[in-house]
């Protein structure tokens, strides 16, 4: 739970700065230092995202009364705007889910070089 916490938080403020795919960098780093089995760091790291974008998408969807969320919909051709809103949850799980999966096997991996 505590590796959920820290990749929301130090997500939550890389996004503010720097661009998407920054939402990586945290859970390559707490996967390296939790080094948790694999299925287990997966988990928390997609959970982590998909808690955080998801939430940020819905409170984007509630706060202009669906019509951004409605426009990508028909972009998208995908019908409902709240599976908009669900599609960007679970790529952003997935882009945590597998950096933090990346850093847990990097710890794991072992380092002979010769």
């Amino acid at each position: 739970m505590l590796l959920t916490a820290l990749i929301i938080i130090t997500a939550f403020l890389l996004n503010l700065f720097l661009p998407w795919w920054s939402i990586a960098i945290p859970g390559l780093i707490f996967g390296y230092i939790f080094n948790k089995k694999a299925l287990s760091s997966f988990a928390w790291g997609f959970l982590a995202l998909f808690l955080l974008w998801g939430g940020q998408a819905l409170y984007i969807h509630v706060a202009n009364d669906g019509i951004l969320s409605s426009r990508i919909a028909e972009i998208l051709s995908v019908g409902s705007p709240i599976l908009v809103v669900l599609i960007t949850a679970i790529l952003g799980g997935l882009v945590s889910g597998l950096a933090t999966l990346t850093g847990s096997l990097v710890k794991e991996t072992p380092r002979d070089f010769g």
